[in-house]
């Protein structure tokens, strides 16, 4: 069984990595960035600007950051279906993910 503290760690290490993935995506190319992570542009500004000492602070929150969509049924079944048309998949999985609303940072 883990301990209040342990799960507080892990939330603190799952908040660095997503920051610093998101971080990378959003310098590599700003708009397949914004799509994969659901950021709307002014939350991807904010979070590309932030410096060391922001993140750190950022991470240490003992909340997610990151939000699962995976809420979203059709969504979920499109990703863990086994279905014949396995190359039209990632296609109608980006088409739902892009439908919905960008979320906003913070």
């Amino acid at each position: 069984m883990m301990h209040d503290g342990e799960t507080l760690g892990l939330i603190r290490e799952v908040n660095l990595s997503y920051i610093m993935l998101a971080q990378r995506l959003l310098r590599e190319d700003r708009l397949a960035g914004m799509f994969r992570l659901g950021l709307s542009a002014h939350s991807a500004e904010l979070l590309a600007t932030l410096t060391l000492a922001q993140v750190v602070k950022l991470a240490a929150s003992e909340r997610l950051l990151c939000e699962s969509r995976l809420s979203n049924h059709s969504i979920l079944t499109t990703l863990t279906q086994c279905a014949g048309h396995v190359d039209v998949a990632p296609a109608h999985t980006a088409i739902l993910l892009a439908s919905q609303k960008a979320g906003q940072f913070v």
